[in-house]
């Protein structure tokens, strides 16, 4: 089927913390795959509620004549496992990963655990749920796990809710904070060092599994990447980064396992921290990487000489050709 006869839906917003900037990549896909396919705009409203032409509608009737869904989605609904399930359940072909690894690798617990046993270097961490938050709990974790820290969701992306503690009162904060955005909760040693990322994807290029340039991230007057520093431009942005052969060949070879063993498709994006002393750390892998003008992914693309419209071209065969197998 040539690119003029297929129909894309780009599925963006969603009812997570991250709809706004869901809303933006899913604005820059239906731009550049409008160049090469009839697309429609298949908005889901923070209530998740599905929009078609402005009008609300049910799934099914959104997704009519549509022939593979672009999944523009981030955090919770379209990157945990649950619009992947509505999908399979229509027939329709959706790029990213399938339902079952959608859902493990948004759980940051779950997934350190699982790639743990491949000897991928992680932060220490602990769960807190919501329910447990007490100051005899608050007391218990200041003393006994490694201090600074990181208070962060279990289960978002876009470092939403993220929080670097230095002192009892921080700490306390910091899990109200996050307990405004989720259920579940994580603290984890906070590793001082250069924050860098990877992006895989599969077949490109020719290569089973290609790794593009690392991305180095500096913050400007920032402890960490957070929120207003992704979406805000208050950072600086390297690729390829100042990093070692070593060091960049490392992160290559995990952001290629993670995805591997993470059981991912088509493409993700691992998070790292690097520190002279200590090597290499995964913090994060994530299914669907951000996509704005702002987004690290189309950086990394743009220096190997490859554009939006040629990856999210690539990435719609990589589905539709799925779906006829």
């Amino acid at each position: 089927m040539s690119p003029q006869l297929i129909t894309v839906g780009v599925l963006r917003g969603g009812p997570s913390s991250e709809h706004d900037v869901s809303l933006r990549s899913g604005e820059t896909m239906l731009r550049e795959l409008g160049k090469r396919f009839e697309v429609r705009d298949l908005l889901v409203d923070t209530y998740g509620q599905w929009i078609r032409n402005g009008v609300p509608t049910r799934p099914e009737k959104a997704l009519r004549h549509v022939d593979v869904v672009v999944n523009g989605m981030h955090g919770e609904y379209g990157e945990d496992g649950k619009v992947q399930r509505l999908l399979d359940s229509m027939g329709v072909p959706y790029t990213g990963s399938n339902a079952f690894a959608s859902a493990l690798a948004i759980n940051k617990s779950k997934a350190r655990q699982h790639l743990s046993k491949r000897n991928i270097k992680q932060p220490v961490h602990r769960d807190i749920r919501k329910t447990e938050l007490c100051q005899e709990l608050v007391d218990e974790l200041f003393e006994t796990f490694p201090q600074p820290s990181v208070v962060k969701p279990r289960s978002l992306g876009s470092s939403v809710g993220v929080s670097i503690v230095r002192t009892r009162d921080d700490l306390r904060n910091a899990l109200d904070h996050v307990f405004t955005f989720c259920e579940n909760a994580l603290i984890e040693e906070y590793i001082k060092g250069k924050e860098a990322t990877c992006g895989v994807i599969d077949g490109y290029r020719n290569e089973r599994m290609y790794a593009l340039p690392i991305v180095e991230i500096r913050p400007s007057d920032r402890d960490f990447f957070d929120y207003e520093a992704k979406y805000g431009g208050s950072t600086h942005e390297i690729c390829p980064g100042n990093f070692t052969e070593k060091e960049r060949k490392e992160m290559q070879q995990i952001a290629r396992d993670a995805h591997t063993h993470l059981g991912l498709r088509h493409y993700s994006r691992s998070d790292f921290i690097v520190t002279p002393r200590r090597g290499v750390y995964l913090l994060e892998v994530n299914t669907l990487p951000g996509m704005t003008p702002e987004s690290l992914f189309p950086k990394s693309l743009a220096a190997v000489g490859s554009s939006l419209e040629e990856f999210l071209t690539y990435l719609v065969g990589l589905a539709h050709s799925g779906a006829r197998r």
